[in-house]
């Protein structure tokens, strides 16, 4: 199908993105590498009137040591994440989610922030990041805040961040060693998982993320509540929907679902041990 009429500007640097942004209003919608807005614009899902350019904001596309944290832009390609040597030491478990993000085209084009900031909850590094306990840092015309990633994704599609914010930086902390482990089931390569489970352990510690199990990404708080206290790794991944609101399609499912988490919850935290 073919989209709505639209304008077009784009921006050489991320105050310029919020001006442009808060000038439109609502009308406006930020491009990066486009994967996520255009095919919504091409079923008239999404009709924005101004399209603001943002993929060549150069400054936002970096991979950054921070002491406790990796930083990384929010434009940073997947392929870039993908083949990192700094997140391969600290933060192996983002490095590795990103390499079954689409196909090669799309991790050369797609980026982090974008996959993010759509909050897509089929997507595997929202559910990643959020596992990991990322920060997400945004700015708009008044200032820079931080958002926690269990506190950003509101609803389908919904996020905390305003109309006219920015995604800048997200904020990963170090692994330190953790045992770590990403599973994806999907019917095809390529295709988005119909269920996707993103895992670390160290000792009674972990962090457990569902993809495609609700209507935002899943943080399985219950699955790691059962680990602290000592449960085994089969009891604790019984509870991997008790967060979760699955929901059928032509795919999978609820009963479908619910079982396939359970299984692939399991086998991460096996892998993780």
């Amino acid at each position: 199908m073919i989209p709505a009429a639209f304008d077009y500007k784009r921006a050489s640097s991320a105050a310029e993105a919020i001006a442009l942004v808060s000038e439109y209003g609502d009308d406006a919608k930020f491009l990066a590498g486009g994967h996520s807005l255009l095919p919504l614009m091409k079923l008239r899902l999404a009709q924005p009137t101004m399209l603001i350019d943002i993929g060549r904001i150069t400054d936002l596309s970096y991979i950054r040591d921070a002491g406790n944290h990796i930083a990384i832009g929010a434009l940073t390609r997947h392929m870039d994440v993908e083949t990192s040597a700094m997140l391969a030491e600290h933060v192996p478990l983002l490095a590795h989610a990103a390499s079954h993000v689409g196909d090669a085209q799309v991790r050369h084009r797609g980026t982090i922030g974008g996959s993010i900031a759509h909050a897509d909850p089929a997507s595997d590094l929202p559910a990643t990041t959020l596992a990991l306990g990322a920060t997400y840092v945004v700015q708009g015309p008044n200032g820079t805040r931080e958002i926690a990633a269990a506190d950003f994704y509101l609803g389908f599609l919904e996020s905390a961040l305003a109309a006219d914010e920015i995604l800048t930086e997200i904020r990963v902390p170090k692994m330190n060693g953790a045992g770590w482990n990403f599973q994806k089931f999907n019917r095809r390569a390529q295709d988005w998982a119909i269920v996707g489970v993103a895992a670390w352990r160290r000792g009674s510690e972990s962090g457990v993320a569902l993809v495609n199990m609700g209507s935002t990404p899943v943080l399985a708080t219950s699955v790691s509540t059962a680990i602290a206290q000592g449960a085994s790794v089969a009891d604790a991944a019984k509870l991997a929907s008790a967060d979760a609101d699955p929901q059928a399609d032509n795919n999978a499912s609820v009963e479908y679902r619910t079982h396939l988490a359970e299984v692939l919850v399991r086998r991460a935290l096996d892998a993780s041990s």
